[in-house]
């Protein structure tokens, strides 16, 4: 008489696995997947910088806003830099994106330079400067958008400079 299969499906954060076989066999892969994988997870994540939405945005939230029309600050710009004017737009496109309220997490230079209220000149410059300083990547389709370590340096470096100024 032949065993029959079993099948287990574990799904943990971002990895999924799926085990066929006879029960004895699965039980013995599924031992070894949670005695050697999960404690890999769990370093992993010590070291993996993931954004915090819901932290983000409680962090953000008297600064930056998603409008029916776009990002948009919620402080004045004549108290900050160009720079810090550029990252917010970016940082708010990014929340915008995951939020599901925009259609992408990046923003083209025209809409940088319009936001910003500065020449063409200006608004490359600053922008090389941060892609330059790993705070925001050129998209392939020519847009810019926040990196992740952008992200963090916002919330550690800049945020805490903005809320002094405010």
């Amino acid at each position: 008489m032949s065993e029959e299969k079993i099948t287990v499906h574990i799904k943990y954060k971002d990895v999924e696995q799926t085990f066929v076989g006879h029960v004895n066999d699965v039980w013995v892969v599924v031992n070894k997947f949670f005695s050697q994988m999960i404690p890999s997870f769990d370093v992993a994540q010590k070291v993996l910088l993931t954004p915090d939405l819901p932290k983000l945005i409680e962090g953000f939230k008297d600064v930056i806003a998603l409008a029916t029309e776009g990002p948009e600050l919620l402080i004045s710009k004549r108290r900050l830099t160009d720079s810090e004017i550029i990252q917010l737009y970016l940082l708010a496109a990014y929340m915008g994106h995951k939020l599901g309220r925009l259609s992408r997490d990046a923003m083209s230079k025209k809409e940088l330079q319009t936001r910003l209220g500065k020449t063409s000149k200006i608004t490359s410059t600053r922008l090389g400067e941060l892609c330059r300083e790993g705070v925001a990547i050129k998209t392939e389709e020519g847009n810019y958008k926040i990196t992740t370590i952008g992200i963090k340096r916002l919330q550690d470096e800049l945020l805490p400079k903005i809320r002094e100024k405010i």
